[in-house]
C-alpha cells in the first residue's frame, strides 16, 4: 500500500539539545521558509486562502453530536455539519498523545516519537527511536509548514506532546499559544493528578505560566484567548491556522453550575435504552446502514434494568454532567463561530472536527490515585475530596462516566478507548467550508485516517512537503490527501489495496477495504487475531478468523509489512497487562439470561382468584 510503504524511509537525525534548541528551531523554521517551497511566493499571492480551524474534541464519542445521532443538543457543531459534510469511516489512534502527534506530523505514531504514550512507554521500548514519548525532532509539523507557507499559526488548549522548551507549541511552529501541556487535568486551575506532579504545566506564546487568569475555566478561556489571537492580526491579509485542542470533554466532568442540570432525569432510563435510541437515529440520518446492529454490552457492565432506581439514578447523573460538557463546548465553539461572522471570516474558513479517539470507559482516576496508604491515594484524597454528587463539578471533585456510558459514547461500535475496536480508533468526522465542493449536510463512507490531514491542508494552502529538514531526510507522509474527496471526484481517498495499522500499548490491528485484523489482550480480546468484515458487522460481534483462514493469512501479511515500514516494537509491559485478573470471566451478552433474574411475579387469571376457605 501506497500510504504505508511511502513511510517505510527511516529519517535520521540527532536528539532535541537543551543548549541548542532555539537556534535549531528558528534554522528550521527559516530554512522552512525560504528552502523547502518554491512555490510560496505565488500562494501568498493568490487572493484569499481560507482560513483553517482543527476542533479537536478530547474523548469525545462517535455519537456524541446531534448530527451523529446524540439526543445531546450541539446546535453549533451540527449547523458545521449542515453546511458541510459527516464522514462515518475516519481514523484516529486509540489514545490522545498518538492522535495529536499523527495529526501534527503526518507520519505513523511509531516514528514521530509516540510509539506509546509517554506514561505508558514500556522498558523494551526507552530509548528506541521512535518512542522518545514527545513529537521528535526528525519530522516537520504541519505548523512550521504553514508558518513558512505564509500563515498565522495559533494553538490553544491541550498539547500533551513534550514539556521541555525545545518540545512546547511555541517551538514547534505556532506563533501564538495558550496551552496546558499535560494529559488532562483540572479545568478550574493548576490541579494535576498525582503527587509527584502535583501543578499542571501550561504556556502562552512560549512562557510557562505561574498562574491561570482569574476567571479561568478551560473552555471559555481558550475560545478567548483564539479570539484575541485571531483580531490581533486582522487587517494583515494573512489566512490564520487555528489548532483548537479543547479538554472537553476528557473527565474530569468540571463544569459551571448552570450548565450541569439541562439534563436531569433523561439518562435515568439506563444506557442500554440511549444506546438503541442513538443507533434508530444514525440509520434514519444514514450515518450507519439499516440492520446494523448494537455491539455487545460489555460483560462487566450491568443489565440497567435491574438496577434500583436510586442506583440508575446517580450513574444517569454523571451522563448527565458529561452531556452538559459537551454542550459547554458547543457553546463556546459557537461563540467562535459567530465571531468570525462579525469579522467576515466564517465563508472563507475551513472547519475538520472530530474527537482524538474512542470515549474513556476506563476509571482513569482509580489507576492514578491507586490503593490506600500510597502517597497518589492520599494526594488524591486531598486534592479531589469533593465526592458529594451535589459537589460534582465543581473544583475538587472527579467525575468520569465509566464503561457503560462510553460505550453509548460510541454506539453502535465494540468497546472505547485505549483498545483497537472500533470504538476505541473509528471517530465522527465534519468537513465544512469552501474546500467541500461536495452537497451541504451530505454524509461520506470512504475510508479516512487522520495523517491525511497533513497533505491535505499543505495542499490547501498551496504548498508541499519538504524531504530533508537540516540537511536530515524526513519520514515521507503516510496519510492521502482529501482534495479530490471533498470535491467530489472520488468516493474516498484510498483504493481497496490500501490499508491502515494501528498498535498502542500492544494492541494492534489492520484494516484493508472491508476486512479488519485485530490482536487485543485478554479479556476485551482474545490474546489472539480476530478477523470481521466491517462492511456486514461494524459492531465486531462475528469473529471469522477459523472460517476465512485464506483471508486472515492475507491480512498477517499486511500487518507484518506494517510493523517493518514503521518500527514496530511490540512493548512487554502493557497498561493491560492485569486486566483480566480484576474482570469476572468474560461471557456472551444474551438479552434476557439468566431467566431468573427476569422472571416477574405470576398474576393468576382474575377469575380463578379466590381467599382461602375458612
Amino acid at each position: 500500500m501506497e500510504s504505508v510503504r511511502r513511510g517505510s524511509t527511516r529519517a535520521t537525525g540527532g536528539e532535541p539539545s537543551s543548549r541548542s534548541w532555539l537556534a535549531g528551531i528558528l534554522c528550521f523554521v527559516g530554512m522552512v521558509a525560504t528552502c523547502a517551497f518554491p512555490s510560496i511566493a505565488t500562494a501568498a499571492d493568490s487572493p484569499r486562502r481560507p482560513n483553517i480551524v482543527i476542533i479537536l474534541a478530547d474523548d469525545m464519542g462517535f455519537a456524541d453530536m446531534g448530527a451523529f445521532g446524540s439526543e445531546i443538543r450541539t446546535p453549533n457543531l451540527d449547523s458545521l455539519a449542515s453546511k458541510g459534510v459527516r464522514f462515518t469511516n475516519f481514523y484516529t489512534n486509540p489514545t490522545c498523545s498518538p492522535t495529536r502527534a499523527t495529526l501534527l506530523s503526518g507520519v505513523d505514531t511509531h516514528r514521530n516519537g509516540l510509539g506509546n504514550m509517554d506514561e505508558w512507554t514500556a522498558p523494551n521500548q526507552r530509548g528506541a527511536v521512535g518512542y522518545e514519548g514527545y513529537l521528535n525532532n526528525r519530522v516537520a509539523t504541519l505548523p512550521q509548514l504553514l508558518r513558512g507557507a505564509g500563515y498565522h499559526t495559533y494553538m490553544v488548549g491541550k498539547w500533551h506532546l513534550g514539556k521541555a522548551p525545545e518540545l512546547i507549541p511555541a517551538a514547534r511552529g505556532f506563533e501564538r499559544d495558550f496551552s496546558l501541556l499535560d494529559g488532562a487535568g483540572s479545568y478550574w486551575d493548576m490541579t494535576n493528578f498525582t503527587g509527584a506532579s502535583p501543578l499542571s504545566v501550561f504556556t502562552e506564546d512560549g512562557r510557562y505560566l505561574t498562574k491561570l487568569p482569574d476567571d479561568y475555566y478551560a473552555t471559555k478561556t481558550y475560545t478567548d484567548k483564539l479570539i484575541g489571537f485571531i483580531d490581533a492580526n486582522r487587517g494583515d491579509g494573512k489566512p490564520f491556522f487555528a489548532y483548537v485542542a479543547h479538554q472537553a470533554p476528557h473527565d474530569p466532568y468540571h463544569l459551571p453550575r448552570d450548565w450541569r442540570n439541562r439534563h436531569v432525569g433523561e439518562y435515568d432510563k439506563g444506557w442500554d435504552a440511549v444506546r438503541a435510541e442513538r443507533l434508530k437515529r444514525q440509520v434514519e440520518l444514514g450515518i450507519m446502514p439499516a440492520g446494523t446492529q448494537l455491539a455487545e454490552r460489555m460483560w462487566f457492565v450491568p443489565d440497567p434494568i435491574l438496577l434500583a432506581p436510586a442506583s440508575r439514578a446517580l450513574l444517569g447523573k454523571k451522563m448527565e454532567l458529561y452531556a452538559g460538557m459537551m454542550e459547554n463546548m458547543d457553546f463556546h465553539i459557537g461563540r467562535l463561530i459567530d465571531h468570525l461572522k462579525e469579522i467576515g471570516e466564517y465563508e472563507n474558513t475551513i472547519f475538520i472536527v472530530f474527537g482524538d479517539n474512542g470515549a474513556e470507559g476506563t476509571d482513569l482516576f482509580a489507576q492514578i490515585a491507586g490503593t490506600p496508604g500510597t502517597r497518589d491515594f492520599l494526594y488524591a484524597a486531598i486534592k479531589w475530596s469533593q465526592t458529594h454528587p451535589n459537589a460534582w463539578g465543581d473544583p475538587g471533585s472527579y467525575v468520569g462516566y465509566g464503561p457503560m456510558w462510553a460505550q453509548v459514547s460510541m454506539t453502535p461500535f465494540s468497546q472505547y478507548k485505549g483498545w483497537v475496536a472500533e470504538g476505541g480508533i473509528r471517530n465522527a468526522l465534519v468537513v465544512s467550508g469552501p474546500v467541500v465542493k461536495r452537497p451541504a449536510g451530505s454524509i461520506n463512507h470512504g475510508i479516512m485516517h487522520v495523517a491525511d490531514i497533513m497533505p491535505t491542508l499543505l495542499e490547501v494552502a498551496g504548498t508541499s512537503y519538504p524531504k530533508t529538514s537540516g540537511g536530515s531526510e524526513l519520514p515521507p507522509l503516510m496519510g492521502k490527501s482529501w482534495g479530490p474527496m471533498l470535491t467530489g471526484q472520488v468516493e474516498s481517498p484510498r483504493t481497496t489495496k490500501d490499508y491502515l495499522g494501528w498498535e498502542v500499548f500492544g494492541n494492534r490491528a489492520v484494516r484493508q477495504g472491508d476486512w479488519k485484523l485485530r490482536w487485543q489482550y485478554k479479556p476485551f480480546g482474545k490474546g489472539d487475531w480476530e478477523l470481521y468484515n466491517l462492511a456486514t458487522d461494524p459492531a465486531e460481534r462475528i469473529d471469522l478468523a477459523a472460517e476465512r483462514p485464506d483471508k486472515l493469512k492475507e491480512m498477517l501479511g499486511l500487518w507484518n509489512d506494517y510493523v517493518q515500514a514503521n518500527n514496530v516494537i511490540l512493548p512487554s509491559r502493557s497498561s493491560f497487562e492485569t486486566l483480566e485478573d480484576k474482570l469476572p470471566q468474560r461471557v456472551p451478552d444474551d438479552p434476557g439470561y439468566p431467566p431468573l433474574i427476569y422472571k416477574r411475579q405470576f398474576v393468576p387469571p382474575k377469575g380463578m382468584v379466590a381467599d382461602p376457605k375458612q
